[in-house]
């Protein structure tokens, strides 16, 4: 199995100027955990759900929802995410990925080709493919056996 066929090719990205009430927005509503960052066709970044906590100070200052977002929006996206993000290619196998990822510990990792932005591969990603390996391998644990041949 390649990252190609487990990726998720519709990637929502950010621009390094945008700010981090923007991409706490998406992140809610879109159940997502981690947005690439773009400069032109570029991944610049990744910001995560983590560096997002980290920026939000909120629970430190117990401030109400709308003061949080208030801070947030003067926060821009290129002053908090991780530069120089891990990438791979589509044609990379599974077993790469998830060795980078588990190695470098993130949680997901841009797809680029040529250059450009071509889908995320998620930790979610991979744990659903091995959620679908073990039921075909508890399937095939109870097919019967068959006989030898004499």
């Amino acid at each position: 199995m390649n990252v190609r066929g487990l990726m998720q090719r519709d990637v929502v990205t950010l621009g390094l100027s945008d700010t981090l009430d923007l991409a706490e927005g998406i992140m809610r509503l879109g159940r997502i955990r981690h947005l690439p960052v773009m400069e032109g066709d570029q991944v610049v970044g990744i910001l995560s759900q983590r560096d997002l906590f980290r920026a939000a100070v909120s629970s430190l200052l117990q401030l109400r929802h709308d003061a949080e977002r208030e801070w947030l929006a003067t926060i821009h996206v290129g002053a908090v995410m991780p530069p120089r993000p891990f990438t791979i290619t589509p044609s990379a196998s599974l077993r790469t990925a998830v060795e980078i990822m588990v190695e470098k510990r993130i949680g997901c990792l841009p797809v680029v080709e040529d250059g450009k932005l071509v889908g995320l591969l998620s930790e979610s990603d991979c744990m659903r493919y091995l959620a679908h390996l073990l039921e075909i391998a508890e399937a095939k644990d109870e097919l019967p056996e068959l006989a030898p041949e004499e």
